[in-house]
């Protein structure tokens, strides 16, 4: 075992009373709010060279959250969402709002203030934004981009299939490996704390690896074995 895997096996070690099933017994991580902007972060406890994406489906609750917090973990991060549009749930099942991803987000906290500013504020749904705001000004569509990574998260297994298909429709240019790996997580407040919490744990292990290629699969699998979640993978490239 080399010095990376023993530290690698030690973290996960530490980790193991923590990484649970996303169950609520599980303390939510409340890291500060970090400085905001397109690729947020800093090069202190993170290499520069792993650039990361999450993504869901609107780029509001669970990227978000995750973005948050590795961004605070120093890691080159963006996010995302794969819908045809951002959708906010309302008072009632009719009552959903609908944006386009290039509105900003206090463009939409402004108006959802208009339309019902206690129902949106006792949601929790004011605070999110509100947290996006001090993240990037609006929500990004994943399929409009064209940066590279070499990591990206998805939060659910849909948006999983959409972000390898949309990677795979592109013309392969560069050759640029880039590994896709989901973990379903629960559109809530709660659950996308934890969620980022095991996609932030998950970053720091892939940092230690020699090879990220070939080595990535051991820790999947220890991820797996430690939370009991289910872990999608697949290498596409640019």
């Amino acid at each position: 075992m080399s010095r990376k895997q023993g530290a690698l096996s030690q973290e996960l070690g530490t980790l193991s009373p923590e990484l649970g099933p996303l169950s609520p017994e599980l303390e939510a991580m409340s890291p500060e709010e970090p400085e905001g902007g397109d690729w947020a972060g800093s090069s202190a406890l993170a290499s520069v060279t792993l650039r990361v994406a999450v993504v869901c489906t609107s780029n509001l609750n669970r990227s978000m959250e995750a973005h948050r917090l590795l961004s605070k973990k120093g890691f080159v991060v963006r996010s995302f969402g794969t819908g045809s549009f951002v959708k906010i749930p309302g008072p009632t099942a009719d009552q959903s709002s609908i944006y386009c991803f290039n509105t900003r987000y206090d463009e939409i906290h402004k108006d959802l203030v208009q339309k019902d500013e206690e129902f949106y504020a006792n949601s929790g749904i004011l605070c999110m934004l509100e947290r996006n705001m001090e993240i990037k000004p609006r929500p990004e569509r994943f399929q409009n981009c064209r940066d590279v990574f070499d990591l990206i998260l998805t939060c659910e297994e849909k948006v999983y299939d959409q972000v390898v298909e949309e990677l795979n429709s592109r013309e392969q240019v560069t050759l640029h490996l880039v590994h896709v790996i989901n973990v379903n997580i629960q559109d809530s407040f709660k659950e996308a704390s934890l969620g980022a919490f095991l996609f932030s744990e998950l970053c720091q292990c892939i940092q230690l690896l020699d090879d990220v290629d070939n080595e990535i699969e051991e820790v999947l699998l220890e991820f797996e074995e430690m939370s009991g979640q289910t872990f999608l993978h697949t290498a596409c490239f640019y």
